[in-house]
């Protein structure tokens, strides 16, 4: 007998019970025979979606029992809770600080004569921050106050000279409105010009 008379006989006798139970037989699984198939590329394909699956389900279930906790933790570690007693320490350091700067800050704007009641808008995290603050304080109240001058200056009738030269002649009634400081400054012949007139 051949393998292709062996292979017409279960073919004609597929029905039979006798030939399905001694079929059967052979194709029993084994330990090593399903290791044997897992290995290879197509168990591979077969296997690994399912281990994906299993991992995935794993994971959610690993995260929604456990991540909230360990988060929290961690959070807890970072930022520990403080007592009270420390809480007030803090809070007591950071206002003596703010007094000092403030009293630094003033004790500044008065020696640069700039307006005391501005200083606590100027106060800042630090000494350095402050003095900072001051600094842009100072140029921008000075650069303020040097337009003022100006626009009073020639609002009275007087162009203040841009090249700081005195002016070629002044009335009396100019005279009259400059200040001593300003008058010394002018060529004396300039003002007994003026006063003449």
């Amino acid at each position: 007998m051949n393998l292709e008379e062996i292979k017409k006989f279960f073919e004609e006798q597929k029905d039979n019970e006798d030939v399905k139970s001694y079929l059967q037989g052979f194709s029993q699984v084994t330990p090593d025979g399903v290791q044997a198939y897992l290995d290879s590329e197509d168990g591979k394909k077969l296997l690994q979606p399912r281990l994906d699956s299993y991992f995935t389900k794993g994971l959610d279930t690993w995260k929604s029992n456990n991540l909230k906790k360990l988060v929290d933790e961690e959070l807890k570690k970072q930022n520990p809770p403080s007592n009270p007693l420390e809480k007030e320490l803090q809070d007591l350091k950071r206002e003596l600080l703010l007094k000092d700067l403030k009293a630094k800050a003033k004790d500044i704007a008065s020696e640069q004569k700039l307006p005391v009641k501005l200083v606590d808008y100027f106060v800042g995290e630090d000494e350095e921050q402050t003095l900072t603050n001051l600094k842009t304080l100072q140029e921008v109240f000075d650069t303020h106050i040097n337009e003022r001058v100006q626009e009073q200056l020639k609002s009275g009738g007087i162009n203040p000279p841009k090249d700081n030269t005195p002016p070629v002649s002044i009335t009396k009634e100019q005279l009259k409105g400059m200040t001593s400081e300003d008058i010394m400054k002018l060529d004396p012949k300039v003002v007994n010009e003026a006063l003449k007139n």
